[in-house]
């Protein structure tokens, strides 16, 4: 481990193998996932169609390069804005990527209108990313800490506060788009209301705004539609995606609509492996697999099935607080911080994780089983009643 940089605190257990929900050890001890590799193999592990498309592509062509046409990456852009009815999509290799281009979508458009400056309003405790800007962007000091100076361009507001909102467009003309995420991710899955949302889109609607959506996370079946804003009855101009599209193979997604579809014009942006026609072809997979399967209805049917058990089960308990999210996507509020509650659901065979420091963090796969999610409920309870 000393070849590799100190960046993260990886828990003592390494894998070597998966299958559906369950991940196996060095030691051959096998574990129930309920964190999907962060909300990336929303299809489980080793899924066949996916394993079944890398192998067939990998043995015909993995790159080219996006001089030239690739149609793998055209049947999956077609999947993409079928689906979200959005109108075409950049191709990137991850979330951060993702986000920089809807950043840089953001900033042309106020620049092609004349504004020198152009402003981006983002939220507080937002993720959007680790690159330069998409680190700027999130509202997290503790990462952004000894990576100063930031950059520019940006005016943070209050999540969930759309007053605030109405007071930086009043005092501020430069403002050309908002950013943020439908639920926090990693900033305690505070989850935006349908009321706050569709406010946000009347504004940007009546100010010429761009309203773009960080679904990184959310998107790909996670909160129980293919994409989160399609439950509120709306269409952002630009949406971001990455994490569950490949399952495991790096891929990221901009999605552009209306007025941002035009923005970018060649030599504008781009990506030597973006769309590349291995991870296209896991990404036609995915989506192919969660339309055929119905995985959007049952991450609302799985959703709805662990909230009921959590209520019952703690219904007697002080600890748990609310429970957040849409579908799989689930944040349990713990009265308390929790530190220690990772290594200890992994001595007990479950893989979850903890955010902002109080979060129970639940994002199993989308095709979750009843018998698996009964296992979930059980030992996250127990775990949350030994604190």
């Amino acid at each position: 481990m000393q070849a590799i940089m100190n960046t993260y605190g990886r828990l003592p257990v390494t894998f070597v193998k998966g299958e559906g929900s369950w991940l196996t050890d060095t030691e051959g001890r096998r574990y129930l996932d309920a964190l999907s590799g962060i909300a990336v193999c929303g299809l489980g592990h080793a899924h066949p169609a996916v394993t079944e498309a890398i192998t067939r592509q990998a043995g015909q062509l993995i790159h080219t390069s996006n001089i030239y046409n690739i149609e793998r990456q055209q049947a999956l852009a077609s999947a993409l804005t079928r689906i979200s009815g959005m109108d075409n999509v950049f191709f990137s290799n991850s979330g951060a990527e993702a986000n920089e281009a809807a950043i840089k979508i953001a900033r042309k458009y106020g620049h092609d209108k004349g504004i020198a400056e152009p402003q981006i309003l983002v939220m507080t405790k937002a993720f959007h990313g680790r690159t330069m800007a998409t680190l700027t962007a999130t509202g997290n000091a503790k990462v952004q800490e000894g990576f100063g100076p930031l950059l520019n361009g940006f005016i943070r507001v209050p999540y969930m506060d759309i007053i605030a909102i109405h007071s930086v467009l009043k005092a501020n003309p430069d403002v050309v788009a908002i950013m943020l995420e439908p639920i926090q991710g990693e900033g305690g899955l505070a989850t935006a209301s349908a009321e706050y949302l569709q406010a946000v889109r009347t504004l940007c609607d009546d100010n010429d705004l761009l309203m773009m959506l960080d679904e990184v996370q959310t998107g790909n079946g996670r909160t129980g539609s293919y994409f989160c804003y399609q439950q509120f009855g709306f269409t952002p101009d630009v949406v971001t995606t990455a994490k569950g599209l490949g399952n495991g193979v790096p891929i990221g997604a901009c999605l552009a609509h209306g007025k941002a579809a035009d923005v970018l014009k060649p030599g504008n942006h781009g990506s030597t492996y973006g769309g590349n026609p291995l991870a296209c072809a896991a990404g036609v997979a995915v989506v192919e697999t969660i339309e055929n399967e119905d995985l959007c209805g049952n991450a609302r049917t799985m959703g709805e099935y662990l909230r009921n058990g959590f209520r019952e089960r703690l219904a007697d308990s002080e600890r748990l607080q609310e429970i957040r999210g849409h579908g799989l996507m689930m944040g349990l509020v713990i009265n308390q911080d929790c530190p220690s509650l990772m290594a200890d659901a992994l001595e007990k065979g479950l893989l979850l994780n903890v955010t902002s420091g109080n979060v129970v963090r639940l994002l199993p796969p989308l095709n979750l089983s009843q018998s698996e999610a009964d296992q979930i409920i059980a030992t996250v309870s127990e775990l949350i009643e030994s604190l």
